[in-house]
């Protein structure tokens, strides 16, 4: 396991759209290792290939809400995931982006989300996800698509200190 460099902008891999994953085998679960080593190391709470220049259509996401209560985040290592629902209340709410560091903006996204897609050995799953978990997987699911949050934002402001930087969605 190892930490990849992250992407930025303006690199034009953030812009493509990642192929679907069609082989799972030892270079997939390696990258997807990398893949959470890096994203703890940023830190972050998701990330997904092509942030780490690899265009495929893998994320990985680690966030919990009670993690005050002693209860640790959950992991999750999504291959080739789609939103197959999504809720139709929305909610404004500020994103930020490791590729796009230094700066936020506030995102509407539906409030709830089913995610499907096969975890790191191709067994099919389905996560259902609300609040900040939902607006998470869409985040990371949209930069799949070469989609950025700074595409959807109604508002981007830059960040004025570290300490608020390290407080971003992605």
């Amino acid at each position: 396991m190892a930490i990849r460099e992250i992407v930025t902008i303006p690199n034009s891999v953030l812009r493509r759209k990642a192929r679907k994953v069609t082989e799972f085998g030892p270079e997939l679960q390696t990258l997807l290792d990398d893949m959470v080593d890096t994203m703890r190391a940023a830190p972050g709470v998701g990330l997904a290939g092509p942030q780490v220049g690899v265009p495929l259509r893998v994320i990985v996401v680690e966030y919990g809400e009670r993690e005050e209560d002693g209860v640790p985040p959950r992991l999750y290592k999504v291959v080739n995931p789609e939103i197959v629902r999504a809720s139709a209340e929305t909610e404004m709410g500020a994103e930020g982006c490791l590729s796009i560091p230094g700066y936020l903006g506030d995102v509407e996204r539906s409030v709830a989300v089913t995610v499907k897609g096969f975890n790191s050995q191709g067994k099919p799953i389905r996560i259902k996800a609300s609040g900040w978990l939902a607006r998470i997987f869409q985040h990371e699911i949209d930069h799949l698509d070469g989609i950025l949050f700074t595409d959807r934002a109604e508002k981007i402001w830059k960040i004025e200190s570290e300490t608020a930087e390290t407080e971003s969605a992605d």
